[in-house]
Order: structure tokens, then C-alpha cells, then sequence
């Protein structure tokens, strides 16, 4: 019997998938308890509510954490605290989403709130804000705008989150924005905004037809990026997609998004891009994906790219002070 070589993971997974994939670097464990220093919610919590957690920071500016224990929690929240702010929810593997506890849930559509803002589930306005292992969804459903997360401030991070709704889930509104092992999903329009944001080892999930994303840059001195690296796209389970999805449009004329080393499912049209702002020249770019709906022989509005973009490129070169690279 020959032996064979022995494969790096790596190679392995370039083997499996036809791409490279990022694997994790932590070590998965659980947060059942709350990290020391941290004020805790929920029935075996200090408080009873997170917005009470919130009230008792108070106007410090110093680094803070709340622990969330297990449940649903019926608020609407925003993130306005002077220092360095994380929220952690109970799990029992903190590397990924699929075994998240809390869930922060509220209805409203925009039209009724008054502005996309305003219905947001969750509103970030706080610099060097995290969020771990927390599901973020907003109810309304289908038939008109309504946001879960806005996520409006500098060195935001997201790990090992869910983000559900249907249409304009996820508001990647300004500034720069981490999202490592995280859940997003939607119907329309469902990652959009200005921010210069990274999504890494994703899954984001159609749950009807429409595009993915709707990037608002405007500006040619504007440096924002959506870069969409080592994702999974795909359609809800059960529901049949097929062709059906775009990876994007412009909301504003030039607007700016990248895919790369993903898996693009058969949901994705063939064109791959659509449009929304009038005269718009956006720069829509893919590189180093695979799966049925990776083929760009017949894609529209994509420009060239030769490389991959990096961090430095989308979040710039102090990024490594602020994301947890453990995911």
C-alpha cells in the first residue's frame, strides 16, 4: 500500500472546495458565565433588561462589557456609550453563531418609525463597539424597509452574530466594520450603506429574490468598501432561488463592492449585478470564487480586478489593533 503526503488543512480545503478557506484559528469554547468586570442580564443577571445595563453605564467613558444570559429579549436599542463597549451572549461555543442563545428582537418598518435609523432593532453610534455571539433580528417581514443592526461608528466588530429580516436587514451605515463567522440574512437590499466593512467566513442567506447588497458610496475620495472574503452565499433552505439573486446594486452611483475566495451558490443571476441609481458607474468586482453561480462570462457592471483586496485595503493599516483576529 502507498502512503500519501500529507495534506496541509489548507491545501485540504483548497481540494474539497476549488478555493482557498480561511479555517479558524480560536479555540471554540463556551461563555456561560459573565467575563470579569461585566454587568449580566437575564434571569440570572443583575438586570433585567439590556437597555437597564445600559442606563446603569451611565455617562462613564471607561472600557465596559455586558453579559446577556440565554433568552429573548424584547427591546430596541441604541449604543451610545462614551468608552469601548462589549456585549457577550451566552453560548456554549463561542466560534460560531449556530449555537447562539440570545436573540435582541423588535417590529418596526422604517415608514413607521419615521427613518431607517429609527427602526433599527440595535443602533451602534459608539466607537470601538463588539458584539459576540448575539442574534440581532428585526420582525416586521416582508413589504417594506426594516433594519435590524445600524452599524454608524468607527472600529466596529462583529463575532460569531445573526442578523435576520427581510428587506435592508443589516445598515452598514459609516465608518469601519468588522463581521467574522457571522449569519446575515434577507430578501432586498439586506447589506447596504457607506461603511467600510469586511465580512469574513459568512454565511449570507437569501430568503427571497432581490440583491444582496446596496453599497451608497458617492464619492471618488470616499475609501469605503464592502469586501465580501471566504463567505458562503446562499439560499434559505427549502426555498428555490435559483437565478433569482444579485450580488448587488448601487444605491448611490459608485458604489463599491468586492467578492472573493466565496461560494457562490445557483441563486446568483447569471448578469450578477443590477441596477438602482441613475447614471450610476459602480465598481463591482469579483475574483477567486467558486460554486454554480461563480461563472462571470456573462456578468454586467463588473469591473477588473487583479488581486485580491486586503484588510489594510478596507479597514485600514491599524486595523490589527481593533478586530479579534482569534476568528
Amino acid at each position: 500500500m502507498h502512503s500519501l503526503p500529507l495534506l496541509s488543512a489548507l491545501s485540504l480545503a483548497t481540494l474539497v472546495t476549488g478555493r482557498p478557506s480561511k479555517l479558524h484559528s480560536r479555540n471554540d469554547v463556551s461563555r456561560t458565565t459573565p467575563p470579569s468586570g461585566c454587568l449580566s442580564v437575564g434571569s440570572d443577571g443583575t438586570y433585567s433588561t439590556i437597555g437597564n445595563a445600559l442606563d446603569a453605564l451611565d455617562s462613564s467613558s471607561t472600557s465596559a462589557c455586558i453579559f446577556v444570559y440565554s433568552g429573548t429579549y424584547e427591546e430596541q436599542l441604541t449604543i451610545d456609550f462614551g468608552g469601548t463597549l462589549t456585549l457577550y451572549g451566552e453560548t456554549t461555543d463561542s466560534g460560531t453563531y449556530k449555537d447562539n442563545t440570545v436573540t435582541i428582537t423588535h417590529t418596526i418598518s422604517s415608514e413607521d418609525a419615521g427613518s431607517l435609523d429609527l427602526s433599527a432593532t440595535v443602533n451602534v453610534v459608539s466607537d470601538g463597539f463588539k458584539m459576540y455571539n448575539i442574534n440581532v433580528e428585526n420582525g416586521y417581514g416582508e413589504g417594506a424597509q426594516a433594519v435590524a443592526l445600524v452599524g454608524n461608528a468607527e472600529q466596529l466588530g462583529f463575532y460569531g452574530c445573526q442578523f435576520s429580516g427581510y428587506q435592508d436587514t443589516l445598515y452598514a451605515k459609516a465608518g469601519t466594520q468588522y463581521y467574522s463567522n457571522c449569519l446575515i440574512e434577507g430578501a432586498d437590499d439586506y447589506i447596504f450603506g457607506d461603511a467600510s466593512a469586511w465580512f469574513g467566513e459568512c454565511d449570507i442567506v437569501s430568503t427571497g429574490s432581490g440583491s444582496i447588497t446596496a453599497n451608497s458610496r458617492e464619492e471618488s475620495s470616499d475609501t469605503a468598501w464592502y469586501a465580501i472574503d471566504h463567505c458562503n452565499i446562499k439560499a434559505e433552505s427549502g426555498l428555490d432561488l435559483d437565478g433569482k439573486v444579485y450580488l448587488g446594486r448601487p444605491w448611490r452611483v459608485l458604489a463599491r463592492v468586492i467578492y472573493q475566495n466565496s461560494d457562490l451558490g445557483s441563486l446568483i443571476n447569471s448578469a450578477g449585478w443590477t441596477t438602482l441609481a441613475d447614471g450610476a458607474t459602480p465598481l463591482f468586482y469579483e475574483i477567486d470564487n467558486a460554486g454554480d453561480g461563480s461563472d462571470t462570462s456573462d456578468r454586467v457592471y463588473e469591473s477588473s480586478i487583479s488581486a485580491a483586496v486586503t484588510k489594510t485595503t478596507v479597514l485600514g493599516s491599524g486595523y490589527a489593533s481593533w478586530i479579534d483576529e482569534s476568528y
